[in-house]
């Protein structure tokens, strides 16, 4: 940070549009299906032919009624649709349906881990149905832009924030929790490639201890969280400088270029009263009943917070084991399966964090992809405990696992990794180290005890993994008891 943004502080509010993962559009039958060909996924109804009437989709609207409880939103009993007027070439009718001054939820709060570790509440002004436009090709015909109308009409809902956010990383985090929530509750397939989760940036400076607001600025364009957090630092640096300067910020939209790295002017900011809002007269109010609403309260999953908390307090879990294993929902579900299989929940979080989740990485599979099923990873595991391998041979075991899907048993025993109990094997491996490392062996004997270690590490060595290590350590105190009597 300068000397400049450290005299500001930043504020910053987020309005989210999310794709509903339904298979059908809004309002009409039209597929939603992701890249289809150009203009193939359109009717009458959304390319806004005369005569035409929309119909709401009812999958649509109860995963927009999920996605609001499991953001802790209130759902209003009764919301209307509206008209938001614009003209943009990819907006067939001249208008979007959405929802204004009655909208589906509001007064939501989600609890994310901030910047500096402590927890945050972010407050959720209001939850919204609305449809998507269609999508400008610019990259299509040299000099020309095409029109690709597919999109036009798919449902979506639109997540605005409270203003509780001071700096890029808290953003970043909010957004990631927010994917979370909405991927775990099977609402969206939140892909920003795909452009199912798109994210629009407010922000603005003041003197720090100030209470009043700022200009705000509005961002968009923007693919990634990264491009989020680097965004919102210049656009807040821009802001600093303004002011250090003597000027004034213009409340206007800006684009962040992630080619170049910087964030441009695109236009002025329009205020709500520039859209013309007016009830949408094509259809009626949605109505909710209340018993409906509590049935899909009954679908929500856990919040990562919420889990986090419970993964220390049920599972005895260090904070960082935690956060590492709510990082994805899949990723705790995972966990928690191993856990119950095995038994002992500490070591399947260290297995799944330290070692598989760290071969996924090291290897590009997503975790998802990985072929060690829970159970499969329990199994080895309970092989560890019960002495069949040492946690030596266990580590080797592992990779082929997630390169075969084999179940950890047989690989053991293929690869000759289970582990040796025979006393005659352990003592021929102990006299072979003790007689090639005379030196440590007279030093050992002769009451240096920390050299144990040393030498069991050279008898599993030698025994390429596996000797019994509790064996071998039983072993060699014998030796020194026996020497020192």
């Amino acid at each position: 940070m300068s000397a400049a943004t450290d005299r500001y502080e930043m504020v910053v509010g987020l309005e989210v549009h999310v794709q509903l993962k339904t298979r059908t559009k809004a309002f009409c039958s039209c597929s939603a299906e992701y890249g289809a060909p150009p203009n193939v996924n359109t009717c009458p109804v959304c390319l806004a032919l005369p005569g035409t009437l929309p119909a709401l989709n009812e999958n649509a609207v109860h995963l927009a009624v999920r996605a609001a409880l499991a953001l802790g939103c209130t759902v209003n009993e009764r919301s209307v649709f509206a008209r938001k007027n614009y003209f943009y070439p990819d907006l067939p009718k001249g208008f979007q349906i959405s929802q204004y001054d009655r909208p589906l939820a509001e007064h939501g709060r989600l609890v994310i881990g901030g910047a500096d570790g402590r927890e945050l509440a972010v407050g959720i002004t209001r939850l919204h149905m609305e449809e998507d436009s269609g999508k400008s090709v610019h990259d299509r015909f040299p000099g020309i832009t095409a029109i690709d109308l597919n999109r036009a009409g798919v449902p979506l809902v639109e997540i605005v924030s409270e203003p509780d956010l001071r700096s890029a990383k808290d953003a970043a985090a909010y957004l990631r929790a927010l994917k979370w929530i909405l991927e775990a509750n099977e609402v969206s397939d939140v892909s920003m490639e795909e452009g199912s989760l798109r994210v629009d940036a407010n922000v603005s400076a003041r003197p720090r201890g100030a209470a009043a607001l700022g200009t705000k600025t509005e961002i968009k364009n923007m693919n990634s969280f990264s491009a989020v957090e680097r965004a919102l630092e210049l656009e807040f640096a821009r802001h600093c400088a303004a002011y250090e300067a003597g000027g004034t910020i213009h409340q206007q939209t800006m684009l962040w270029d992630g080619a170049k790295g910087e964030v441009r002017p695109a236009r002025s900011k329009e205020g709500s009263h520039d859209y013309r809002y007016f009830p949408e007269p094509d259809l009626p109010p949605l109505v909710l009943a209340r018993d409906v609403i509590e049935r899909v309260r009954g679908e929500v999953k856990e919040s990562p917070w919420a889990r986090r908390a419970r993964f220390i307090a049920e599972h005895g879990l260090a904070p960082a084991d935690a956060d590492a294993l709510v990082a994805g929902f899949a990723l705790g579900e995972y966990f928690e399966q191993v856990a119950r299989l095995h038994g002992d929940a500490k070591t399947a979080a260290n297995w799944v964090v330290n070692d598989l989740v760290a071969w996924c990485n090291a290897n590009g599979v997503e975790f998802r992809d990985c072929k060690v099923a829970p159970a499969s990873l329990a199994a080895l595991l309970d092989l560890i405990r019960d002495g069949v391998v040492s946690h030596t041979a266990a580590k080797k075991v592992l990779p082929l696992m997630a390169a075969t899907g084999d179940a950890p048993r047989a690989i053991a025993e293929r690869e000759g990794l289970v582990q040796e109990r025979d006393a005659g094997a352990l003592e021929r491996w102990v006299d072979e180290v003790l007689a090639e490392n005379p030196a440590e062996a007279a030093r050992f004997v002769g009451g240096e005890g920390k050299l144990q270690g040393v030498l069991v590490g050279l008898v599993m060595k030698k025994s390429k993994g596996r000797a019994d290590p509790k064996q071998v350590n039983q072993l060699l105190a014998s030796r020194a008891r026996r020497s020192g009597s």
